[in-house]
């Protein structure tokens, strides 16, 4: 199971390392998605550092259920906005959930060691 963990984390690491990357450098169709949100471009920006931010976390030891817990969470986000309000369609955004919730599956232990640092 490493060997499955360590290619889907690489694998998610530079989807989302690109993708963040495309947002925080203004690339015109994310430019045109995050207007369609109609939030501002603040939160392009947000959506980047949270997306490269949780990239890096998949390869810090005892932190990698913690970036694929935020991008998961963000993947579902996105998927709603799809839905409900950019369109087409969400199943990039929900296979992308899919992978990082393989991830935290296989790092659950982390979640127990997180948990007790805050039970006491």
């Amino acid at each position: 199971m490493h060997y499955v963990s360590f290619a889907i984390r690489a694998l998610l690491t530079v989807i989302f390392v690109a993708a963040g990357g495309a947002k925080l450098f203004g690339v015109a169709i994310m430019v045109e998605t995050f207007e369609a949100i109609g939030w501002g471009q603040w939160f392009r920006y947000v959506t980047a550092f949270v997306e490269i931010g949780a990239a890096a976390l998949l390869w810090v030891p005892g932190m990698q259920v913690v970036g694929a817990g935020l991008l998961c969470t963000t993947m579902i986000c996105g998927a709603l906005f799809h839905v409900f309000v950019i369109g087409p369609s969400a199943v990039p955004a929900l296979v992308l959930a899919a992978l990082c919730a393989i991830v935290v599956a296989l790092n659950r232990a982390q979640l127990r060691a997180i948990a007790s640092r805050f039970s006491a």
